[in-house]
Formats: C-alpha cells, sequence, structure tokens
C-alpha cells in the first residue's frame, strides 16, 4: 500500500480537521520511530494514518476499531496492518506483539496530549514546546482529562523506552509537520 491510498481512505472517512491532524500526528511519530529502529517508514506512517480512519463512522468502544478492519481488507490493506491497528486498542484484546504494534501503542495517545500543551502556549506552536511544559501539565489531571495518562506511560514502557525521552521524540517528530497540524504559531 502506498501512501496516497491510505490518504484516500483517510479523506474518503475522516472530515473532522482535527481528528485529520491527530493521524497525520501519528503518522510522523511512526515514521520517526521506524527510521530509529532501522524499520519501513512508510510502512509505519500508513499505519499512523490509518489507526482512526473510522473513528466517525464507528465513534465507540463496541465499534472502533474492530468495524474498521473489514473496510481496510476490502481496500487492499495487508493483514499485519490492520491487527496493527486492531492492536492498538486495549479492548479489542489483541495482543501488541511487534514493535510496530508498540510503537503504534505509544504513539497514538502522547499525540493529544502534546497537541493540548501547545494549544495553550501563548504561541501555539511545537516549535518552542520543551518536555518540561509537558511534563508539567501531565502533573494536572484536569489539564486535558480525557488523556489517558496511564496509556501514555504503558505505552512507553511496552516501546522500552523512557517516558520523558518518549515525550521528547514524539515532539520533535511532530514539529517536522507543524504546519499541517496548525501549531507553528502563525495561526
Amino acid at each position: 500500500m502506498q501512501r496516497d491510498e491510505a490518504i484516500a481512505i483517510l479523506h474518503e472517512f475522516v472530515k473532522n480537521q482535527n481528528l485529520r491532524r491527530h493521524m497525520l500526528a501519528v503518522e510522523a511519530v511512526m515514521r520517526d520511530y521506524a527510521k530509529f529502529y532501522g524499520e519501513d517508514p512508510d510502512e509505519w506512517g500508513i499505519v499512523g494514518l490509518l489507526h482512526d480512519f473510522d473513528w466517525e463512522i464507528h465513534p465507540s468502544l463496541e465499534s472502533h476499531p474492530q468495524d474498521g478492519a473489514p473496510i481496510l481488507k476490502e481496500r487492499g490493506v495487508p493483514d499485519h496492518i490492520i491487527r496493527c491497528i486492531q492492536s492498538h486498542a486495549d479492548h479489542t484484546g489483541i495482543p501488541r506483539q511487534t514493535l510496530m504494534e508498540r510503537a503504534l501503542y505509544a504513539c497514538d495517545e502522547i499525540t493529544g496530549l502534546i497537541v493540548a500543551v501547545a494549544l495553550v502556549r501563548p504561541s501555539r506552536s511545537l516549535h518552542d514546546l520543551k518536555v518540561r511544559s509537558v511534563r508539567k501539565k501531565w502533573k494536572e489531571p484536569r489539564f486535558a482529562a480525557n488523556v489517558d495518562r496511564d496509556q501514555i506511560a504503558r505505552g512507553a514502557e511496552e516501546l522500552g523506552v523512557d517516558l520523558w525521552e518518549h515525550v521528547d521524540r514524539v515532539i520533535q517528530a511532530m514539529r517536522t509537520i507543524a504546519d499541517e497540524l496548525g501549531l507553528d504559531g502563525a495561526g
């Protein structure tokens, strides 16, 4: 599968700009981790792009992401990518076995927290965002209360990386597409 095919699926099923940006953010971080681990950044990026493609049509844990799997299969998405997407949701019961599966789990929720922290900064930019700002907001349970901090910590642990080094890597990767995420300080 090529990136343009994944983008076509994303555009077909995802209309919400913030969800599209989330998927682009996860793509950027997955590509970065793939390079770090010597894996295929294109394949890992596709996983990031597609992991939440069905959220708008299946917006509940009873159906997301499992009900999206047949759609991806129809579109010719390889089985191991579909399995990876299924494993990023704890409720599916699909264990994370591969490095790519563990990376997707680790990269998903953290991007939301980083976006939330960037948006409350005067610059509204990733370019001047530091780990210490994320760490400070991490300690405030009412800030971005819907972000599962336990899942973020578990994801870093499963991936075998220090949580705050992970946060730094995610920030760096997201900076590469800050303009696409609306977090370049220009808006």
